[in-house]
């Protein structure tokens, strides 16, 4: 099949590198004038792992396997720690933190030399039959037999097939940052949960540390810089927050106001299949975003090699676990009140009394529950 792909973010070139392996001719458009390395890093969970590795991407020497995932208080006090080895056990593979950056050139490199044409920004596509036309804004014309939209969160495919479904704001942003960093986090991945929201930190190879701040966000931001805004809310807050603000400068931060939309039943119409944030925008929270759009590709290539006939299969198949990833991702945060109160140091202390084995098993079946991939 002749397949274009609109979008060179994770998504639309792990489906590139897929299809093409399974002998598909494979454009992507991408309306950047190059390859987009924007953004911190991102946890890829034991999904997301297997199906990089279903795709035959190397993973050697990218990022940080981390050696557990724990929680903590704001005041520094264990909630609970889930060892990395027991979701590989459970899982049959690893988490990854990653510099989104990494992955994305890693991907790139994957592809015949060619594949992705940049400064190609979609305008529209017709459908003819069994044929697919797409002309992009500089009146380029190219034709497929499918069309995958994966042009992100403001989908101008999705918009051409389904019409305006705008993301919405949730009041929340995630502020964030890849860093080199002192700090040792002895190979954990930690989030510290507290009334002023909530905060993540993890090694992410070389050195470096990710962290985020999830903080409510009014539409046109609080006042002062983010990094001060940063370090008056969240300043009294154990280590490691404490510590690695005290390190960061305002060019060390970026934010990311949180946005989502309703996903839709149908995932395609005709010879058009959306992929990744053009389907379904979440929240950044349990690291949903990548791992799902990996998942929607996972599933897309399994369905093709049993037919062509089969990809009317692929809403169905993903629907259910899209949208609880999403409800988790978009009500899993108390960063206002009077929610917040689920966060302060009463209930974590309740929290902590959970035995470790409750905890790895909770994230085992939220894991499983949000596949299609794992067994």
């Amino acid at each position: 099949m002749r397949i274009l792909i609109v979008g060179a973010g994770i998504g639309g070139l792990a489906a590139a590198l897929g299809l093409q392996a399974a002998g598909h001719r494979v454009t992507v458009l991408e309306r950047a004038e190059r390859l987009r390395t924007e953004g911190g890093a991102i946890t890829l969970w034991p999904n997301g792992v297997t199906v990089l590795r279903d795709l035959g991407v190397d993973l050697a020497g990218l990022g940080a396997h981390p050696s557990a995932v724990g929680l903590l208080s704001a005041r520094g006090r264990p909630i609970l720690t889930i060892p990395a080895r027991e979701l590989e056990a459970r899982l049959g593979a690893p988490p990854l933190c990653v510099a989104r950056m990494e992955l994305l050139v890693r991907l790139y490199e994957g592809l015949p030399e060619g594949t992705v044409r940049f400064g190609e920004r979609f305008a529209r596509y017709v459908q003819r039959g069994r044929a697919v036309r797409v002309e992009t804004e500089s009146g380029t014309v190219h034709g497929a037999d499918l069309l995958i939209g994966a042009d992100g969160a403001w989908s101008r495919v999705r918009a051409a097939a389904f019409g305006a479904n705008v993301p919405k704001p949730t009041g929340v942003a995630t502020v964030q940052g890849l860093v080199p960093s002192k700090i040792d986090l002895d190979g954990r991945s930690l989030m510290l949960l507290g009334r002023e929201g909530d905060a993540g930190f993890g090694p992410a190879g070389d050195g470096r540390v990710w962290f985020f701040f999830d903080v409510p966000w009014p539409p046109d931001g609080p006042a002062g810089r983010p990094l001060e805004f940063l370090r008056r809310r969240f300043g009294g807050w154990a280590w490691p927050a404490h510590d690695l603000l005290a390190e960061l400068t305002d060019d060390d931060v970026e934010v990311f106001p949180n946005h989502r939309h309703a996903i839709p039943r149908r995932w395609g119409r005709g010879r058009c299949l959306l992929v990744g944030d053009a389907m379904h925008v979440m929240p950044p929270f349990f690291a949903q975003g990548t791992n799902q759009a990996l998942e929607d590709v996972s599933t897309l290539l399994r369905l093709l090699g049993q037919g062509e006939d089969q990809l009317k299969r692929y809403g169905p198949l993903r629907l259910r676990q899209a949208r609880l990833a999403a409800a988790l991702a978009t009500n899993g945060r108390f960063v206002k009140e009077p929610l917040s109160l689920v966060q302060s140091e009463p209930v974590l202390r309740l929290m902590a009394a959970a035995p470790g084995a409750s905890a790895t098993a909770a994230i085992v079946a939220i894991l499983r529950a949000t596949s299609n991939r794992l067994p």
